[in-house]
Order: structure tokens, then sequence, then C-alpha cells
């Protein structure tokens, strides 16, 4: 149960920063690389594989 919840917390922690350098970002290629990159943390989170 331990283990379940700390690769929740650090996949949250890894979307939360993907999320803020795709707010950042100016230049488009990176900004579709970041969602690229995101859909993965984000479908884990939901629990959706």
């Amino acid at each position: 149960m331990a283990v379940m919840v700390l690769y929740y917390v650090i996949t949250a922690l890894f979307t939360v920063i993907l999320v803020r350098n795709f707010i950042k970002t100016r230049d488009v290629q990176k900004g579709i690389l970041y969602l690229a990159v995101l859909m993965p943390f984000v479908l884990r989170l939901f629990r959706l594989k």
C-alpha cells in the first residue's frame, strides 16, 4: 500500500513539473513535446493505462 501511494505521489510530482514547464514554454514544438510526455503521467494518475 505504501509503495502504491509513493508511486502516485511521484507521478503527481512529475505531472506538476511538466505542466509548469508546458505553461512557461513559448516554443510550439517544445509545448507539443511536453504534452506528449505528459499524457502517460495523467493517465496513470487517473489509473488508466
